[in-house]
Order: structure tokens, then sequence, then C-alpha cells
């Protein structure tokens, strides 16, 4: 596979390049406008390192559609729950579901998408490795054409609305620029499968085939051979021009890559995208390297890696990705540099401790440039990205910590501009960049912390950005 390193960039080296000076403490800022309760008894417990409220997969735990903003979680009775109000209201209007969580899996999260074409809302649940739970509400639900009941929801469904995608995990809805909603899951597990894409058009899915490879070689830097592998998205973006843009870093199904057992096996960060709508996928300089149904993406296709990482890192997969004005990725990766150490021997607490956030992005030149965040997260877990309207850069990190950077700068100029301990946020948070582009404001879901299987408040905050 081709590696195409990212530049590593810093303020002083974008001085070098640009010939011009870095503003000083330009990065724009945030202030909290609202923080209100969503549940004070929602289900709490920590597995895989996270809650199953709040995860950097879900596509979308909290979005906004038409002037109301929906949310989804688990109650303390296992029940799962969708809320919606008035963007910016103080209360939202509950329908609990006639579905209760399975098993204490962090993985079976909820995941929300809703259909321009039909105004029908959609909600995947409960899975891990195993066939989904789903919802279809009914039309013009979503417009407010239909009673805000359980009954507008239906019944549960095993399949997608009538297809069948057997065991399976990570569902995540996105909308095309024509309004058709696109459905992302992976079939087989960790270390060997691959991912998938389904459609829903005119009232009906109909899968559209696998996209990624599981088979090929890659050799891990103690020459130890891998012969499986999964695709780890960080997520799947239309810019505004209709291209489907995808991040992502390969996880091998052969623990003997390692330096050590215990760390992950998760490798660089590639990137791939289509422009007809997840049919064919191409990389950076644009050669096409598979097709959905047909031939897929491997690990051996070339011009893939957009950050060459050898598997001794700890590099965290699906952490998270934006598109900016022009078009242009970004993608928010961390894992533990090599001047703390070369070999990862123990992932959690290597990655609370020496673990950095890196912001990667691609130039108009097809060149990726990466720059250090100096906030660490002192975390296991994940960071979200998101833009406002003038492409300033913002990076909600573990625990609801914010960082921006401004566009002026190049995004270098990171900064801290939002930092609560009171809101005694659990790791990872969900985002809803909808609401960000529809109306500039940031509205940030979140968990309270807890301990053992105590219940805690599962909160909404709405940031004005700028």
């Amino acid at each position: 596979m081709a590696r195409i390193s990212a530049h590593l960039l810093t303020a002083a080296s974008l001085v070098a390049a640009l010939g011009t000076p870095v503003p000083a403490q330009a990065a724009p800022g945030v202030s909290l406008a609202a923080d209100t309760l969503l549940d004070a008894s929602a289900l709490y417990f920590v597995s895989y390192d996270g809650v199953v409220n709040n995860n950097s997969f879900q596509q979308d735990a909290i979005l906004t559609y038409q002037g109301r903003q929906y949310a989804t979680w688990y109650t303390a009775s296992r029940n799962a729950v969708i809320a919606r109000r008035t963007v910016g209201a103080a209360s939202w209007e509950k329908v609990v579901l006639p579905h209760q969580l399975s098993t204490n899996d962090s993985h079976n999260v909820i995941s929300l998408g809703i259909s321009p074409q039909d105004g029908t809302i959609h909600v995947a649940l409960d899975t891990h490795n195993t066939r989904l739970f789903y919802l279809r509400s009914a039309p013009g639900l979503a417009s407010g054409a239909q009673p805000w009941t359980a009954a507008s929801f239906g019944a549960v469904q095993r399949t997608l609305g009538g297809v069948e995608l057997g065991a399976m995990t990570y569902p995540q809805f996105v909308v095309t620029p024509e309004g058709a909603l696109q459905f992302s899951y992976r079939t087989g597990g960790s270390g060997n499968g691959v991912n998938e894409l389904a459609e829903y058009t005119g009232g009906t899915w109909r899968k559209l085939g696998a996209w990624s490879s599981a088979t090929g070689s890659y050799t891990g830097p103690n020459g130890v051979v891998s012969t499986t592998r999964n695709m780890y998205l960080h997520g799947l973006t239309y810019d505004r021009g209709g291209r489907l843009h995808a991040a992502f870093t390969w996880r091998e199904g052969n623990s003997g890559v390692l330096c050590n057992p215990g760390g992950l096996t998760n490798h660089d960060t590639g990137y791939v995208y289509s422009d007809d709508r997840g049919r064919t996928w191409r990389n950076g300089a644009g050669t096409v390297v598979g097709t959905t149904g047909g031939t897929p993406v491997g690990v051996g296709s070339p011009g893939l890696v957009a950050d060459s990482l050898d598997p001794d890192h700890g590099l965290m997969n699906q952490e998270s990705q934006a598109v900016d004005s022009s078009g242009r990725p970004h993608v928010v990766i961390s894992y533990v540099p090599g001047r703390f150490t070369q070999c990862v021997t123990s992932y959690a607490q290597q990655r609370t401790q020496y673990g950095r956030t890196f912001h990667v992005h691609r130039g108009a030149d097809g060149r990726w440039t990466k720059v250090e965040v100096p906030v660490p997260p002192g975390h296991t877990q994940r960071t979200k990205i998101v833009f406002d309207r003038a492409d300033n850069a913002y990076l909600v990190m573990p625990r609801g910590r914010i960082v921006s950077a401004s566009r002026a700068s190049g995004w270098t100029d990171w900064t801290t501009v939002f930092d609560r301990p009171s809101l005694r946020a659990f790791g990872e948070v969900n985002v809803d960049t909808s609401r960000v582009v529809s109306q500039g404001i940031l509205s940030v879901q979140y968990q309270q912390t807890s301990s053992g299987t105590t219940p805690s408040p599962i909160r909404v905050a709405d940031f004005r950005l700028g």
C-alpha cells in the first residue's frame, strides 16, 4: 500500500511556508447558552471504556431537522427513548420506544436518521455482531404531520425494513444531497469485517453491498503478517458539492503484529472519497480503488494512507472527521507519540498518560498536514470535530472540554475555550453537526459520570460559537 505521510506542521513552520505571521490567540471562543436535562436517571455502565449513551460512532445520537432537535438514549429501566424539542426550547417531549437494551455492552448504541423524502424517522439500535433492532416512523413524523407517540414508530423490526443484514455493528445514517437516506454498517467482527451500505428511497430499503475488504496481507514492524482486518471509519460525510468523504484506520486480526499484546492493532489513517453516492471509491489522487458490491477497498489498494503509523502506538479507531466549506476533509486522530514510547504495552493506561490528539487535513493541492493539538486529552476516549460557518474548527474533547483553532492560522492556534469540570461529563460526548450548519449553535449531548451501574443525568449543552 502506497504511503503518503502527512506533513507535521507547527505554527512556526506555517509562518515559514506562508511568509505571514500567525495571528496571536486568534482562536474563536464559545459561550455556554443553555444546558437542559434530558433524563435525570439515564442508564449507566462502563464497558470497552465507554458508556452506551455516548459513543463517537453514533451517527446520530442528536440531530436537528426543520426546526426541531431530536435526541436519544436508554433510560435507567433500559428502555430506548427518543425526545424532541423546538430548537432552543428548555423542555423536551419524550417517547418511550418498545425496546429494552439487551445487554450491558457500550457498542449497542442508538443511532437516528431522518429521510427528507418522506419525513420518516429511522432508529437503529442495540447491536454488536448481532441482528439489529430497527424502527421506522410513519411518513411525515419529522415534519409534524403525525402525533408524537410511540404508536407513530410502529413495531420493532429485526431487519432493515424487510432487508436482512445479518449480524452487524455500528449502525450509522447519512443523507445524500438528493435526500436519499443511507445506512452504513459493519458485518463480521473486529479484525475480520467489512463495511456495507444500504439506501432508502421511495419508502424502500435496498442493499448496495460491501465496499471494504477484510482480506490481504499486512506486515507489522516485527515482520509478522496479518491476513485479516476491518476498516474502522472516522465517519461518512457529504460535502456541499456532493462528494462523500471517508477517513479510516485499519485494525489487524493478528495481534502478533504488535510489539506487545497490551496494545491496539490499529494502524495508519487512510482516506477515500466517492462522487457517485458511495458506489465507486477513489483515493486522494482520483484513482478508483473500489466499488460497492464489487471489488472492495483493501489494505493493498494504492494511495490510501494520509498519515502513516505502525500499530505500536495505541492509535484509536472511529474518532471523528468533518469537511470544511471548500470540501476539504479534516480528521481527528489520537495516539501515543514516539517521543514517549515506540511500544505501547497497556493502551488504556498509556493513552490516558501519554496520548495526544492530532488534526490531519487535506489541502487544495492534495497534501495532508498534521498538527498536534497542545491540549492532551488525558483520557482513553475520543474527540469530535465541527466547523462553524467561517471554517473555524472546534474539538469537543473527552469530558466536554472544547478547544478551537482559526481558519486564519491554518488551524494551528489551538486554544482551550471551554473547560468546566463541574459538568462531570463522562468521556466521549455526542455533537449535533446539523444544528451547527443550520444555526451556528453547537449542541453537545453528554452523560454525567457515575459509579458502577448507578444511573446518572444525561443533558444537552448549547454553545454559541465565535
